[in-house]
């Protein structure tokens, strides 16, 4: 088999392993962690208070003050307690750590919508399941400081 074949085949093997819709992720993203965006974020401006802070504050990169932005605009929960809330909230649950940050990341209203936006969803929770689980978040942001 030529190498051009070979590669053709490692993608089409590649794609066919990665589907989120499944719940199926290439080998390295099995022992890794998920994070929301507002942890990230957090992470992000304690760096960046570290920097300030410091004697020798360094020019932060574009990539890191662009993902800082993205994070900022795209938080859902503005404190640690309500990120730990919800994040325990889920972890009660039975998803995968994929769909645990994507349902804290994207806050869909209705379990329609979560479905829609998270596959692997349909077939494993119950609507109303999912709809209380859904309020359930609703909740905690509206009650964030």
């Amino acid at each position: 088999m030529s190498s051009a074949s070979t590669k053709a085949l490692s993608t089409v093997l590649t794609e066919q392993e990665e589907d989120s819709s499944q719940l199926q992720f290439p080998q390295e993203f099995e022992s890794a962690e998920t994070l929301l965006n507002s942890e990230v974020h957090m992470l992000l401006e304690h760096r960046k208070s570290q920097n300030e802070n410091a004697d020798d504050e360094q020019e932060l990169s574009e990539v890191f003050m662009k993902t800082l932005n993205y994070t900022q605009r795209f938080s859902r929960f503005k404190n640690r307690e309500t990120i730990t809330s919800v994040r325990g909230l889920l972890l009660q649950k039975d998803l995968h750590k994929f769909e645990l940050a994507s349902l804290a990341n994207l806050c869909p209203e209705t379990a329609e919508e979560a479905k829609a936006l998270v596959p692997s969803l349909e077939g494993r929770f119950e609507d109303e399941d999912l709809q209380q689980v859904l309020e359930d978040i609703q909740t905690k942001r509206s009650f964030q400081c």
